[in-house]
């Protein structure tokens, strides 16, 4: 059956399954409404006779609210905007009902209409039940788009002991900390309880909001220090390394957007290498234990300026290792790993905006796939191998890679939209520098397991490292 068909029957099934939920909803609210009527005696016609007039009773409500179109709207969501509709239905259920007992004699059809009281009762009772069981499920499904299920997996929770064991009584810099990645790196660094912690960011918003929430989280936790520095301002950077001191640099700062890199190679290659190596060897003037840079599954192999840029970056800092290491010497390493879920830019709210508009979802092309980690696994995988020793490159297993298209169905769906038939799905082509599929191996060929679960050591040494 094609996408098409699928979408079909699945629309159908679920309106089918609508109008059972809506006729239990209806039964309750006239049971309750005859009961409320005669003080929860039978009426005079019995409970039978009630059970009759029902049948015309839901056969009115439905018909209503097919008329009023309700049934076109998707029956696991509603807004304000669609609440009219529904109480209209339940509005023309409630006159046709009043105008059947008007206009039919009483002693024929008592068993068929119910009282006008009832009919009131019934209006009130019917619409609250409508709508509430649609906003309980709406609520539901609301709570189903968790990265759980666009993973397909269930997100793993990370032991955060050896970190707190290695960050504790630190000072710990984190640069790009206004970024999805770096605002994650200091809400949990917070937590291993710091001695201080530096937030390096350039943007000034960006800034502002973590330093706000840390302020208000953290209080109690560590002292946190906004510093507005641009990582590319040497002499600025040498003055805070010299002031503070930090004893770990998480480098999380970079340009990390395929396309504007792409658009950009000089300026993605003077943040994301050239700032890198001079924040590297700052580190290694000023006595930095542990330099963690922040990389990604596009440094391998690379086609695009961005991986190309990030590859660089990773052969720059290994190039600082010393190969003995003596007791003061800085320990330099990166870590890959590919997407987050829900991060700047990235595809899932892309996607949720355009689902939210009714736009055509836009994907590049039918079989790409991206590997996906929540950025709160990413972060503590991170800080997991920041504690370890190894000069190396670190890669992260994120399980299976998803298939993009696969994403935006899901998406759609979760949206309570049918794919291709409410929301289309448009193919706009692969951009320049990107690929169908990353190359993020974990396989013994390509890496040695640590005796951390999900954390490999690559087998592939940069050129100008020594990888150990």
């Amino acid at each position: 059956m094609t996408r098409s068909g699928i979408s079909w029957v699945l629309f159908f099934a679920t309106r089918i399954a609508g109008i059972v939920l809506d006729s239990a909803a209806l039964a309750v609210a006239y049971w309750c409404a005859v009961a409320l009527r005669f003080d929860f005696n039978p009426p005079r016609w019995g409970w039978r006779g009630v059970a009759v007039s029902f049948a015309t009773v839901a056969f009115v409500h439905i018909a209503s609210l097919v008329a009023c179109g309700c049934y076109r709207l998707s029956w696991r969501r509603i807004s304000l905007g669609e609440l009219p509709r529904y109480l209209l239905s339940t509005f023309l259920a409630c006159a046709a009902l009043t105008a059947l007992r008007f206009s039919t004699p009483i002693d024929d059809f008592s068993h068929v209409r119910p009282p006008y009281s009832v009919t009131l009762i019934t209006f009130a009772l019917a619409s609250l039940a409508l709508v509430s069981w649609r906003i309980v499920w709406s609520w539901v499904a609301m709570s189903r788009k968790s990265a759980d299920l666009l993973l397909e997996r269930s997100v793993r929770r990370m032991d955060g002991t050896a970190a707190a064991r290695f960050l504790g009584g630190k000072t710990v810099m984190v640069t790009g900390a206004g970024g999805s990645i770096g605002s994650e790196l200091v809400r949990q660094v917070a937590t291993a309880g710091p001695k201080l912690l530096l937030l390096v960011e350039r943007g000034e918003n960006a800034l502002y909001e973590i330093d706000r929430e840390m302020r208000t989280m953290a209080r109690s936790l560590c002292p946190v220090k906004p510093l507005m520095v641009d990582i590319n301002d040497r002499a600025r950077m040498e003055d805070v390394f010299n002031f503070y001191r930090p004893d770990v640099v998480l480098h999380a700062a970079a340009y990390k957007h395929v396309p504007m890199v792409e658009m950009n190679p000089r300026e993605g290659a003077r943040n994301n290498t050239e700032a890198t190596r001079s924040i590297a060897e700052l580190s290694k003037r000023f006595g930095v234990a542990r330099f963690v840079m922040i990389s990604t599954d596009k440094a391998v192999n690379p086609v695009s300026v961005m991986g190309k840029t990030k590859l660089a970056a990773e052969k720059a800092i290994l190039a600082l290792n010393e190969p003995d290491g003596g007791e003061r010497s800085t320990s330099f390493c990166a870590v890959r790993f590919g997407n987050v879920l829900g991060s700047s830019g990235s595809v899932v709210p892309l996607f949720r905006e355009q689902i939210a508009k009714r736009l055509p979802v836009t994907v590049t092309h039918p079989d790409m796939k991206r590997y996906f980690m929540t950025v709160q696994e990413a972060v503590g995988l991170v800080l997991q191998a920041a504690s370890r020793s190894e000069k190396a490159i670190y890669t992260l297993d994120m399980g299976e890679p998803v298939r993009i298209l696969d994403l935006a169905e899901q998406m759609i769906r979760q949206a309570g939209y049918r794919p291709y038939v409410d929301i289309p799905i448009v193919f706009t082509g692969i951009r320049p520098g990107e690929k169908l599929f990353e190359e993020l191996d974990v396989s013994e060929k390509s890496a040695f397991k640590t005796d951390m679960a999900r954390i490999y050591i690559t087998k592939t040494k940069p050129e100008t490292g020594d990888g150990k």
